[in-house]
């Protein structure tokens, strides 16, 4: 039930006494909401889909709250969380298709029985078996979990467009296995037979599970700190963790002249993907602002040991890809990268970090994580965020 303030009507009024007129109906809350009102429990946020109410004040910027907001959904404006709104137009802004990019060069290595060697056919089938299926989980998270339980217009105007790029990034695992002729069904089965691969789709679907549960409803301390805690699952380690040893590794083939559409395909998809993990630190971070009470110590621990695993099955699926060094790298050097980007999460979401004196082996990947603007890793031009067709690789 939207919680506004009546106020009459702006109409000219009629000269004659009109007859009474029975009251409007009122907006009816969803029956888990009345549930647990009666049982003294806080009350939910608004949904969007409430009865509309004729003669409700209009919206103002402190109406509105990242979760647990009763303010009218369907209204954009006026912005509260400006950030929001701007990662949604430099979204847009760099729209892309996978078809746009050539992968003859790729068929041609991929059938080149001395193109590559097995180890680095392993990666590239590894890396597409963890993603094709990893950006659908997160798509169906978004909308299945996230979506209902953010009750911020402008925020949702940004899972919108996400949940596009989620497709869109599944599409281009697609498109780059569909051109190099792999089978299908074993690389999008990956999950389920490669265990490093399963251990990590496993450990995230636990956090969408509860959220995903029709019964579940934020507005409570213990339910509002689940969903802080999911949302740190999700934008924090599965966007922000678990899928840096597959670019590493798929930007290391374009960097020596190999594989250079399928790196290009994943160059575009990890600037999509810092910037849904940086939108996700700014929700984490404004809903601790607005909700200072869920930050407890004990919660901080909690997700300080939960991203110390999400860590250490990450190295796993590192030392499972590459048993033996390629591509001047080895399963070693990510032991010290991930912990270096396990530090960094921590401190984008106000922990003290885990692995102190953890260094990046990696400095060009840094380049990678720049949102504003990135050097293109096949010594062309710099890049700035565009529209795809505009986009020229020289």
């Amino acid at each position: 039930m939207l919680d506004w303030d009546d106020k009459p009507g702006t109409a000219a009024q009629p000269t004659a006494t009109p007859a009474p007129q029975p009251a409007a109906p009122r907006a009816q809350p969803h029956p888990a909401v009345v549930e647990r009102a009666v049982s003294g429990t806080e009350v939910a946020g608004a949904t969007g889909l409430e009865d509309l109410q004729m003669g409700a004040r209009r919206i103002q910027v402190d109406d509105k709250k990242i979760i647990n907001c009763r303010a009218d959904l369907n209204q954009l404006v006026p912005f509260k969380y400006k950030w929001a709104w701007d990662k949604y137009l430099s979204a847009c802004n760099n729209h892309w298709m996978p078809q746009e990019i050539g992968m003859s060069a790729d068929i041609a290595t991929w059938q080149d029985p001395n193109g590559l060697t097995e180890d680095e056919r392993t990666i590239i089938k590894r890396s597409l078996g963890f993603f094709s299926t990893a950006d659908s989980l997160v798509a169906n998270n978004l909308v299945l979990a996230v979506y209902r339980h953010l009750t911020n217009p402008e925020c949702r105007q940004y899972l919108l467009r996400q949940a596009f790029e989620e497709a869109l990034h599944t599409h281009a695992y697609q498109y780059i296995i569909e051109s190099l002729g792999l089978d299908e069904a074993e690389v999008f089965n990956m999950y389920r037979e490669i265990p490093s691969i399963h251990d990590k789709a496993a450990w995230s679907l636990q956090f969408t599970q509860s959220l995903s549960d029709p019964d579940f409803h934020t507005g409570t301390p213990e339910a509002d700190r689940r969903l802080l805690r999911d949302l740190i699952a999700f934008y924090v380690v599965f966007e922000g963790i678990f899928f840096y040893v597959g670019f590493v590794q798929l930007l290391s083939f374009g960097r020596r002249n190999k594989m250079m559409g399928a790196s290009e395909q994943i160059q575009y998809i990890m600037r999509d993907e810092s910037m849904h993990m940086n939108f996700g630190i700014d929700v984490i971070n404004q809903i601790k602002l607005e909700n200072p009470h869920l930050w407890t110590a004990d919660f901080q621990e909690e997700i300080k040991r939960m991203l110390m695993e999400a860590t250490e099955l990450e190295i796993q699926y590192a030392h499972d890809t590459m048993p033996r060094g390629v591509l001047g790298l080895n399963a070693h050097q990510f032991n010290d990268y991930l912990k270096f980007i396990c530090n960094r999460r921590c401190s984008q979401i106000g922990l003290a970090q885990i692995y102190p004196g953890a260094e990046n082996p990696f400095p060009w990947m840094s380049e990678v994580m720049d949102l504003k603007k990135e050097k293109n890793f096949f010594e062309t031009r710099v890049t700035e965020y565009q529209t795809g067709g505009a986009l020229s690789w020289d």
